[in-house]
C-alpha cells in the first residue's frame, strides 16, 4: 500500500510532464478521488492508500493533501512540478500502481475541474455522505471505501 502523498506527487507529475496544463487543485482532488474509487472496483474493496475523502461542497477531497496546499494555493490554483513532494516519484512508485493511476488518469484527465465535480455530485458515494446536507452547505462527512467499492464495482458490470 502506498501514501496519498506519493499517488498525489504522480499525478501532478504525470499531468505537467505530459504537457497537460490544466490541473487545479480542484480537479487534483477529484483524480485522488477516482483513483481510489476504481482501485477500490477492481481490487475487490482493497484501498490503494488509507487515507480517505470528505464530502465537501465541491466534490470529495482528501484533507491531508488539501492541508498541505492550503496556504499556498486556493481551489482553482494550477498544481505545478514544484508541488511535488517526492521528485523521483516516477522511480519510486512500483510499475503497476503507476499502470492503474495512468489508466485513471487516461479517463478522467480529459474533463475540467467542474466537469469532475459534477460528475461527483450524482454519484451515489458522495450523495451519501452528505446525508442530505444541501450542496451550497460546508459538509466534513467522510466518504464510505465499502460505499465507493460496491458502487464503482456495479459500474463494471
Amino acid at each position: 500500500m502506498v501514501k496519498i502523498q506519493q499517488i498525489s506527487d504522480y499525478v501532478i507529475f504525470r499531468s505537467k510532464v505530459e504537457g497537460n496544463s490544466d490541473l487545479s487543485c480542484l480537479k487534483h482532488q477529484k483524480l485522488l478521488y477516482y483513483i481510489q474509487a476504481w482501485h477500490l472496483a477492481f481490487n475487490e474493496g482493497r484501498p490503494l492508500f488509507n487515507e480517505t475523502f470528505e464530502a465537501w461542497i465541491h466534490g470529495p477531497v482528501n484533507r491531508e493533501i488539501y492541508n498541505l496546499y492550503k496556504d499556498s494555493k486556493f481551489l482553482y490554483s494550477e498544481m505545478d512540478l514544484e508541488d511535488v513532494q517526492d521528485k523521483d516519484i516516477n522511480e519510486n512508485l512500483p510499475s503497476d500502481i503507476k499502470n492503474h493511476v495512468n489508466n485513471i488518469l487516461d479517463s478522467y484527465a480529459k474533463y475540467s475541474a467542474t466537469e469532475l465535480e459534477i460528475m461527483t455530485h450524482q454519484e451515489f458515494p458522495w450523495i451519501e455522505a452528505r446525508g442530505g446536507v444541501p450542496t451550497n452547505q460546508r459538509c466534513f462527512n467522510e466518504i464510505n471505501n465499502k460505499t465507493m467499492y460496491k458502487y464503482y464495482a456495479d459500474r463494471l458490470k
